[in-house]
């Protein structure tokens, strides 16, 4: 499981003209699943997105995380995360998982969010073509795999 965390004032999400969700300050997470993904990586990432501190302290340092803000998070499934792109110019998705394996997953990580924080996650919707606008801030990227924790 891949996810690109990006610290945002502001985003949301549009399909066929109408925003499926939306936050102000907070998280706004891409989230990419292959077939080799399970419960345990999404309760790990879930942990790892909603504990992380980068948001600013009275000091101006990263020390705040998700519920000192009362920050939200705005999910976006993007199979594209796992694109192969080592042979020529059209990139290869066989890494992501298949809607079967992957929606299930998806919708946990909505749930582990939610308990998590204690608020709704906002979506846009799972395999829609969904236009994401986003008030970067910072700008804050961090990319997080769950193939690389450590098991100790």
């Amino acid at each position: 499981m891949r996810a690109v965390i990006q610290r945002v004032l502001a985003a949301n999400c549009t399909v066929e003209g109408k925003i499926t969700g939306a936050i102000e300050s907070g998280f706004l997470v891409l989230l990419g699943i292959e077939d080799a993904d399970t419960t345990e990586d999404v309760q790990w990432l879930a942990q790892k997105i909603t504990g992380m501190r980068v948001f600013g302290d009275e000091n101006g340092l990263m020390n705040k995380a998700l519920a000192d803000i009362d920050g939200g998070i705005l999910l976006i499934s993007q199979f594209t995360l796992f694109a192969q792109t080592k042979k020529g110019n059209r990139p290869s998705f066989l890494r992501a998982a298949k809607p079967d394996k992957a929606i299930p997953l998806y919708e946990q990580m909505i749930g582990a969010l939610e308990s998590l924080t204690g608020k709704k996650t906002e979506t846009g919707i799972f395999g829609a073509d969904m236009k994401i606008a986003l008030t970067n801030d910072g700008p804050v990227t961090i990319i997080m795999d769950t193939k690389d924790r450590d098991n100790h």
